[in-house]
């Protein structure tokens, strides 16, 4: 038998692999790429193997290949979801409106819903096309699946009534939404349906990634978190792929709004999510979206009217909710939102300070404060701690009482955050406390009403503001994930300070596990309810985090507020713990850290992404 003559593509990409490898590889490195080949080809197989050496190679040449992140399965993997059994495998119900869809478009979309490896789906296409594109219903009606409802509109019915009647013609138990010139993983529904039978979730989204129209060109990775409903009211992160049970959507008011056309999936997405009973996030890149001139994920700004209706559509649901308050498009970041929340009441506010001599610090501080505040009532605990500076003790006598709302209070003993704090919190009035180091400056004006209309809210924890390096302005804190260096890092940490951050974080509130004690409200009785910061495990370091994380374990949401800014002189009072005595105090409390929080140390932070790296705090990528 002839030898049939190899793919030339293939073979010219595997010659070029190896150059590289001989041009860029010492004999060390070579063996080691060898060896993580041999693993590779033993636990995943070949063709996983192959794409890490061409992803590997590619780095050698600068290039970050999107592939390595895409999520794209692996053919061994196809095959044996379709000889999965499921422990639940419901009939999902694929909706896509059609609007003078371009064919090549359209064969893409449609291959790629008809060529899943989970078989129980359904592909309900509603075309409303003019009467000028014939081909878009010509090639629908050639194609000869069961599984395929198509539907001809007689009448343009617009974004929300076609997407309705798709809803309306579905069979399925679960139902999916997917846009005309967009395309699914392979393996997308199975790994949704495998989510319900794990999870019982109601309401099911996954990760995403925006191609250019030809589907070759990058454009961005949407890597998002796990439920988050203010993240949520800051832009609309989960946009697809969107899962959701037919009983769901009924609870929730029916299908979509044509009032918020342009933002009716966002209005739809907060509906759904204020009744699902389980909401579940597939850490997963199961949708691809395409980017071209006449698509939202190209430019929304080109679509205020789009912007507007999102606006409408969160302000509808601060109204469900019974939640006085305004929302606020963003300037300069399309598609984001800013909610002012109302103020309920005007409850006294402690701010704790504790301080040990560095006047200057502790002097600019308190002039912040009473600059920018932009809320009475207010008193400030001073907690002096083994100050030994004869100008601390002249300040506290001569300067200290020309503020006002500042009062002394004097801690005994070795430095311990936790039990100043704690001892600050016993000696306080005010039915919300402000935990602030002396070296903290507030920028923004109305900094602690800011800070209070999250904390007021009876669902809310701890809230944090958004800090800065003083000397450059880059990000100090915009919120702490549990992982990140082992045991808990910032976010952002060292990007520009201008910077809106991946998916608009560095400029919505949203959720987070954490927040940094250095600038923290929280509810006086929650504080005291749980004994405030724990004094014995984490004297210094950690005890924010792991007051944070008791909060979280009430049910409570965590908030971090880009709206309240400061610069942070970062520990300027007590040094840093690199070395010494407190370098070894240190090392005890991270490891005590570690060992309490172990379970979400392994399962990973929720509002954070495993596509993203776990070694640095720059949000960057694996």
């Amino acid at each position: 038998m002839n030898k049939q003559p190899e793919n030339r593509p293939q073979q010219e990409e595997r010659d070029s692999v190896g150059k590289a490898i001989r041009r860029n590889l010492s004999p060390a490195k070579a063996l080691d790429l060898a060896s993580r080949g041999a693993r590779c080809l033993t636990t995943r197989g070949a063709e996983a193997t192959w794409r890490e050496i061409v992803w590997r190679v590619d780095l050698m040449r600068g290039r970050d290949n999107w592939r390595h992140r895409a999520d794209i399965p692996l053919q061994r993997e196809l095959r044996a979801q379709r000889r999965a059994k499921l422990p639940v495998m419901p009939l999902i119900s694929v909706v896509v409106p059609l609007y003078n869809t371009p064919l090549p478009y359209l064969k893409q979309m449609i291959h790629s819903v008809l060529g899943q490896s989970y078989a129980k789906l359904e592909l309900v296409l509603v075309d409303a096309s003019d009467h000028q594109h014939p081909q878009v219903g010509e090639y629908c009606r050639s194609l000869k699946d069961s599984r395929v409802n198509y539907v001809r509109l007689a009448k343009n019915a617009g974004i929300s009534g076609n997407t309705n009647i798709g809803l309306a013609e579905a069979s399925g138990d679960y139902l999916a939404l997917l846009d005309h010139d967009d395309l699914l993983w392979p393996n997308a529904l199975f790994e949704v349906a495998a989510a319900i039978s794990l999870t019982g979730a109601e309401m099911l989204y996954s990760d995403e990634i925006v191609l250019d129209g030809s589907l070759k060109k990058l454009k961005s990775y949407h890597f998002k978190p796990d439920f988050s409903p203010d993240t949520l009211r800051g832009c609309n992160y989960i946009t697809h792929f969107l899962v959701f049970a037919r009983e769901l959507l009924q609870r929730a008011g029916g299908g979509e709004d044509s009032r918020y056309d342009g933002a009716q999936d966002f209005d739809l997405i907060l509906r759904l999510s204020e009744k699902a009973k389980k909401i579940h996030h597939i850490p997963k890149v199961l949708y691809v979206w395409r980017s071209h001139e006449a698509s939202t994920a190209s430019d929304i700004s080109a679509k205020p009217y789009a912007i507007e209706a999102g606006a409408a559509a969160i302000a509808a649901q601060l109204d469900r909710l019974g939640i006085a308050g305004r929302v606020e498009p963003q300037r300069g970041a399309p598609g984001s939102y800013r909610v002012h929340y109302e103020l309920t009441a005007k409850p006294l506010v402690s701010v704790l300070i504790p301080n040990k001599d560095h006047i200057k610090d502790l002097r600019r501080c308190l002039n912040s404060l009473a600059a920018k505040a932009g809320y009475e009532p207010l008193e400030v605990l001073v907690i002096e701690n083994n100050s030994s500076d004869p100008e601390t003790f002249a300040f506290y006598e001569n300067e200290l009482p020309r503020y006002g709302f500042c009062r002394l209070v004097r801690y005994e003993g070795p430095f311990n955050y936790a039990a100043i704090n704690n001892l600050g919190a016993r000696e306080a009035k005010g039915e919300q406390l402000l935990l602030l180091n002396n070296d903290i400056e507030l920028l923004s004006d109305g900094f602690l009403a800011e800070m209070l209309m999250f904390s007021q809210r009876a669902d809310v924890g701890a809230v944090g503001a958004k800090l800065y390096y003083p000397d450059d302005r880059k990000i100090q804190h915009a919120g702490v994930f549990i992982g990140i260096g082992g045991s808990a890092g910032h976010s952002h940490k060292g990007v520009p300070g201008d910077d809106m951050g991946s998916m608009y974080r560095l400029v919505t509130a949203q959720n987070m596990c954490a927040v940094t004690g250095a600038c923290l409200m929280v509810k006086a009785s929650l504080y005291r309810e749980l004994g405030g910061l724990d004094e014995q495990n984490f004297a210094v370091s950690y005890n924010d985090v792991d007051f944070c994380l008791r909060l979280r374990e009430r049910g409570l949401l965590n908030v971090f507020t880009p709206y309240a800014e400061a610069l942070h002189y970062e520990s300027k009072s007590r040094g840093l713990d690199t070395q010494g005595e407190n370098a070894r105090r240190y090392a005890g409390e991270r490891e005590r850290f570690c060992k309490k929080y172990a379970a979400m140390l392994r399962d990973g932070d929720p509002y954070y992404n495993p596509h993203l790296t776990l070694k640095y705090e720059n949000y960057g990528y694996k």
